[in-house]
């Protein structure tokens, strides 16, 4: 792997000292791929990104780019911290740190003020035709827009070749359209620098749309390193599916019947389920089981009824907030020509093809 974090941590003096920020953590990122972490503030994602870029020194652990060790406090062995300017990291910051006082391309040259003049200037150019900004080179920054501030940012962290690039919360500064479209942007252009990078932010579509690999953090500890859609369709831990898109848990039953085991819920029995658990593995087979609302259908010819407590509009669809008989709240997306008022009562099966259960909560 090239970027390879061993058993990580990461403590701070003063009242929160036995607390550490990052607690053995663990992670392998492949060259050329792209990683992301989320959480919720204070979650520890940050303090990673600044000891893998030398901001920080660990407690705990190792960190390494291929063969060379960046960072490690291990028992029995000398500690290694490489000062951050050995470690040919790039890093892009939240407020861009562009130099108000230099054109667009001066900014983009200023990591690489001691090469030679001509190799200096055809990096440059390449380095903003990567990002599409050739033609504002002479502008200064706060001739630009955010979006192409913070495009400036990413060529100035490029140009100097860095083994790896730290991307820290880089569109929390954009209004949401932009964000979207500027996080595809951003993907696009280190695919095709073949860079190596990681990504730190809180929202969880910006990881979506830009990485290959995230990790979910909470309380300072790394609680699934994954795809996309494993984080959503198999999450390893409670708090991941609690986290990750929108979702609910319910209270249920595995029982054996001759054709396998089955999921039995409020909703009905779940049937036909890849990677089903036996009874057993539950007392008494009862666990929580993950509805996520895509897994509910509006039918208005379903058995089962419930009642809309709230809705909110997302253009397409519908996020409904649905009460059972039962007492159970379920979520829906419903396209959203079902215009349906709160407290009407309409028909839901579910459409479950992972079926994600956990041990039962009181």
């Amino acid at each position: 792997m090239f970027l390879d974090i061993q058993q990580l941590c990461v403590r701070y003096a003063g009242a929160q000292a036995s607390h550490p920020a990052v607690h053995e953590v663990s992670l392998a990122l492949p060259q050329g791929e792209i990683g992301a972490l989320i959480g919720p503030s204070g979650c520890g994602k940050t303090s990673m990104l600044r000891a893998i870029a030398g901001l920080e020194r660990i407690a705990g652990g190792r960190i390494a780019i291929g063969e060379q060790v960046l960072s490690a406090a291990q028992p029995g062995q000398p500690e290694v911290h490489l000062p951050p300017e050995q470690r040919r990291i790039g890093m892009v910051f939240q407020d861009y740190a562009l130099f108000p006082h230099l054109s667009v391309s001066e900014n983009v040259a200023f990591g690489i003020a001691h090469r030679p003049r001509r190799e200096r200037e055809a990096r440059v150019a390449e380095m903003l035709e990567l990002v599409g900004l050739g033609p504002v080179a002479a502008r200064y920054p706060h001739q630009l827009s955010g979006g192409q501030q913070q495009r400036i940012a990413l060529a100035r962290a490029l140009a100097p070749a860095p083994r790896l690039l730290l991307l820290d919360e880089p569109f929390s500064n954009l209004d949401i359209d932009l964000r979207e479209r500027l996080a595809q942007e951003v993907r696009a252009i280190l695919k095709r620098s073949g860079t190596t990078a990681l990504l730190v932010t809180h929202d969880q579509m910006e990881a979506f749309a830009v990485a290959d690999l995230i990790g979910v953090m909470h309380q300072g500890r790394l609680e699934q390193w994954d795809t996309a859609y494993q984080l959503y369709h198999r999450p390893a831990t409670r708090f991941v599916a609690d986290f990750i898109g929108h979702g609910v848990f319910t209270p249920a039953r595995i029982v054996l019947r001759p054709d396998g085991p089955v999921v039995r819920t409020p909703l009905g029995d779940l049937v036909d389920l890849e990677e089903c658990p036996l009874p057993n593995a539950y007392p008494g087979g009862e666990c929580d089981v993950l509805l996520r609302a895509d897994d509910i259908v509006h039918d208005d010819d379903a058995p089962v009824k419930a009642r809309i407590e709230r809705k909110a509009f997302r253009g397409s669809e519908f996020l409904y907030t649905l009460r059972l008989a039962s007492g159970e709240t379920i979520l829906a997306h419903v396209p959203s020509h079902h215009d349906h008022a709160i407290g009407d009562w309409v028909g839901i099966r579910p459409e479950v093809d992972h079926v994600v259960t956990f041990p039962r909560q009181t």
